[in-house]
């Protein structure tokens, strides 16, 4: 599964990642970030995530755009054992696009185009 970061350059993007925990049993996911561009994400809330019995957990996804080129990582939650049970691990890949460049601010100047 993809997850795209798009906006304006120099932007913020959170996204969360939903999990459903099905089974009877408490799942934890620990969260790590790999990849060309990993050190550009961030987890603002933290890289673990606790799901109980037949409840939702979420794991937020920061990322800030600074470049024009995609950025690209992996998000890979590795599950951690309680209760005696195992989750699977997951991935997810993070993709990012540039939407418009929008100016900071405006120089106004003015200066003479040709002088002897």
């Amino acid at each position: 599964s993809t997850i795209e970061f798009t906006g304006a350059l120099h932007a913020t993007i959170v996204k969360e990642v939903h999990l459903k925990n099905p089974s009877k049993s408490t799942l934890a996911y620990n969260a790590v970030l790999v990849g060309r561009d990993a050190d550009d994400f961030s987890l603002p809330k933290g890289n673990t995530v606790t799901i109980p019995p037949a409840r939702q957990g979420f794991i937020t996804v920061e990322f800030t755009i600074r470049f024009l080129r995609p950025a690209e990582a992996v998000l890979i939650l590795i599950s951690t054992k309680v209760d005696g049970i195992d989750g699977a691990t997951m991935t997810f890949s993070l993709k990012s696009e540039v939407k418009n460049i929008e100016p900071h601010g405006m120089v106004k100047c003015r200066s003479p185009c040709y002088e002897l």
